[in-house]
This record gives C-alpha cells, sequence and structure tokens, in this order.
C-alpha cells in the first residue's frame, strides 16, 4: 500500500516520453496464447496489470522472462485451460483468455474476472458471440466453462461495439477455419495494435479500426518482436495535468489523431497545442475557460478512461461544465474526494455539473479506481498546499513510474 505526497502549484514544464498502452498489451499478452514460438515485445512497462497477467500466462504453462524492460514469451508449451479466481480477480483482461484458450485447447474454464470497481461490465456479448462461433458455453459457480465446437456462424454481429468482446472474437476467429467477419466491431486504435500483431505472427486479419473486421483463419501463428503503441490515455492525463496546472509540455511520442476530441476541448479551454517532428506540445493560458459540455463515447468520441480526469480539470475553469458518462454507470465515485479537494463538483444518475473555482486546496483523499485516482493527482498537483492521495495501487494498474514522469516535469510528488 502506498501513497503520493504532492506540493501543489508547480507548473509542469518540459519533456515526457509515453509508456506502450495498458490497454494495448493485456490483449497482446492474452494473443500470445494463440502463437506456436516466442514473442519478444519491447519496452514493456511493469503495470500491474501487465504483471497480472503474466502470472495467468505463467500457471497456463507458459515461459514468460524479463529482459530489462522487454518481455520474453514462449506459450508453445501451455498445456493448462483453467484461470483460478485468485487470478482472475485483480484484473479485468483475465476474460481476454477466454477466446485464445478456445481457440488454440478447445477448452477454457475461466473465473469472472476483476478489476476497477466502475460498474457492470458485463461479458454478455463476449460470451453470446463466441456462442455464435460454434462454441459452448455453460457460466456456473463463478466459472465460465466454453468448448468449442464444429458448426457455427460465419459473421458476429455486436449489439454494441465492444472492444473486449472484439478482440476476444478477433483472437478466437485467428485459427478458425474459414472467413469470419464481426460486423458492429469497435474501433478503437488498441484494436487496431492487436490485430497488427497478429499479422506479424502469421495471422490474416483486414479491417481493423472499421466497424467491419475480416479474418481468414490460418492454421497456426508464429513468433516476433513487437512494440505496442504509445498509451493515449496517458497522453490525455499529461495533457490535462498541464493545462491544469498552466504548464508547458512536449510529448515526444504522442499519436495526435488518438487524442483529437480531448485536444479540441483543451483548445476551447484556452490552451494552444500543435504537433511537429518533435512532439505534441501543450501551453496552458494562465486562465482557463470551461469547455463546455463532454459525452463519453465509444471511439473516435471521447474516451471514458479520461472522464475522471476532465473533471478535475473542469474543477479549475471558469464557468460551468457539463460532462455525461454514457460507458460505466459508477465511474463518478471518485467525485467525493474531489469535494476534498474544494471542487465544486455535482452529480446525479449519468450526469456531471461542475462550477470552476478560482483554487483548489489540498486534502487527504483516497484513490477509488485508476482513472478517479489520476484525476485526483493531477487535482493535488493543481492545488494549494500539500495532498496525500492514498491507495495508489489503483493507479499503479495504468501508470507506471507517475511520481518520477511527473518530478521530470517540474512536479513536486514523492511516493511514500
Amino acid at each position: 500500500m502506498g501513497k503520493f505526497f504532492i506540493n501543489g502549484g508547480k507548473a509542469l514544464q518540459g519533456e515526457v516520453v509515453l509508456d506502450c498502452a495498458k490497454n494495448s498489451l493485456l490483449p497482446i499478452l492474452a494473443g500470445c496464447i494463440l502463437v506456436d514460438g516466442k514473442v519478444k515485445l519491447l519496452s514493456v512497462p511493469k503495470y500491474s496489470d501487465v504483471i497480472a497477467m503474466c502470472d495467468i500466462l505463467e500457471n497456463l504453462g507458459a515461459k514468460v522472462c524479463w529482459l530489462a524492460d522487454d518481455l520474453l514469451l514462449d506459450c508453445s508449451c501451455i498445456d493448462k485451460s483453467v484461470i483460478c479466481h485468485e487470478l482472475a480477480s485483480p484484473v479485468r483482461s483475465s476474460v481476454f483468455t477466454l477466446g485464445p484458450l478456445l481457440a488454440r485447447l478447445g477448452k477454457a474454464k475461466v473465473a469472472y474476472p476483476g478489476g476497477c470497481d466502475i460498474g457492470l461490465r458485463p461479458i454478455d456479448i463476449h460470451l453470446s458471440s463466441l456462442k455464435q462461433l460454434g462454441c459452448k458455453i455453460i457460466e456456473k459457480n463463478g466459472y465460465i466453462y466454453g468448448e468449442k465446437g464444429d458448426n457455427g456462424n460465419q459473421s458476429v454481429v455486436l449489439k454494441f461495439a465492444s472492444v473486449g468482446a472484439t478482440e476476444n472474437i478477433m483472437m478466437f476467429a485467428t485459427l478458425l477455419p474459414g472467413k469470419t467477419q464481426i460486423f458492429n466491431a469497435a474501433k478503437e486504435p488498441e484494436i487496431v495494435d492487436l490485430a497488427c500483431f497478429l499479422n506479424k505472427c502469421g495471422a490474416c486479419i483486414k479491417g481493423a479500426g472499421s466497424d467491419v473486421i475480416t479474418i481468414d483463419g490460418v492454421q497456426s501463428l508464429s513468433g516476433c518482436e513487437y512494440l505496442a503503441i504509445p498509451d493515449r490515455i496517458e497522453c490525455g492525463t499529461f495533457l490535462i495535468g498541464a493545462a491544469m496546472t498552466h504548464g508547458q509540455i512536449c510529448i515526444k511520442n504522442a499519436i495526435e489523431k488518438h487524442n483529437e476530441v480531448l485536444i479540441e476541448k483543451l483548445k476551447s479551454c484556452g490552451c494552444k497545442i500543435f504537433s511537429d517532428q518533435n512532439g505534441l506540445h501543450l501551453s496552458s493560458p494562465k486562465t482557463l475557460e470551461s469547455f463546455g459540455d463532454v459525452e463519453t463515447a465509444v471511439y473516435p468520441g471521447f474516451p471514458t478512461d479520461l472522464q475522471p480526469q476532465i473533471v478535475a480539470l473542469a474543477c479549475v475553469c471558469n464557468g460551468c461544465s457539463l460532462i455525461f458518462e454514457n460507458v460505466f454507470e459508477s465511474r463518478f465515485n471518485y467525485v467525493g474526494e474531489l469535494l476534498k479537494l474544494g471542487g465544486d463538483v455535482k452529480f446525479k444518475s449519468s450526469v456531471c455539473i461542475v462550477r470552476g473555482r478560482k483554487k483548489l486546496y489540498g486534502a487527504d483523499v483516497f484513490a477509488t479506481d485508476l482513472r478517479g485516482g489520476a484525476a485526483l493527482v493531477l487535482a493535488g498537483l493543481a492545488s494549494e498546499g500539500y495532498t496525500t492521495v492514498n491507495k495508489i495501487e489503483y493507479i499503479d494498474r495504468g501508470y507506471y513510474n507517475l511520481a518520477e514522469k511527473l518530478t521530470k516535469l517540474g512536479a513536486d510528488i514523492k511516493r511514500l
């Protein structure tokens, strides 16, 4: 159990390099189950969720080895198909193993996944889609029992553009004979990244990033060396942090397209943002204006994983801001902690109303989930006085060496 101790009021200044995206690495790690060979993933940050996924792979029989910052995996010797509650409960992405295990071994027994408490995240779309592809699925005693079948459809229509379901189906279909199509597929950059990884291993996936993905099944996949995309949520967190502290930063390896919606909102606050060969630059004015309203949505809409951070931003903007959460119904759990810092925030159901104030004041607060914890860190950086953010094990799930990165940008933050 750790905590961040922050002396607020310091502008973020300088350059920062993003880590590989957590939301890419987790499905890629699950995808390694399909690979009959060695995989080398480059520059992998040791997020606690990544460590948890490595534990799952090792328990299945894979060989996992860290070589400095690179991760070496050999899943060719996987011979187990059971993931127990102890391994599944810390991490939501444990459910990503269902499709690959069914494709590779023909059966799976996976405990229900865990992760942050941000509301219901049903996996019914995962299961119904696998059933459409001929799998037999039974849910009982806290486990999902799956068995690969022979006579399924060759197309799946998702009732909601679920990222996880798209990834699970894509991985399952990679080794399925014939052509499989996913309609109403999720379009997130992490979907494209997973497809690029699998294709580099020998898969034949087309259309990733569009609402129709086509997978021509292959007999086997071989190993490769791969570097996942930069983390767009970490990028957004740094952009919002620099805006809130009236700073000026350059994010060296940011992909501007991945954060277009956020960038437009920050520009409406008065921030100047541009990109060049050196990276993505942001300069924040001394006074921020309200960005108006934000509605979370699937990509390319505003990401729900940046909703808590932009609520924190609204706390220091002139005027009133409205934030609509359309993805997770319990994503405002962190708001009570923001109130301790002086934020004028009210929410009911899926709507949050924020009236900006000239100052926030340091306080002792507790992270309630990964992104809510990040929002509290940003609010602490922008507050007058000292802030202690407790329960930062939530933040470790998706940010690596956060205090060190912020310190290099001029923040006064220590991990205790």
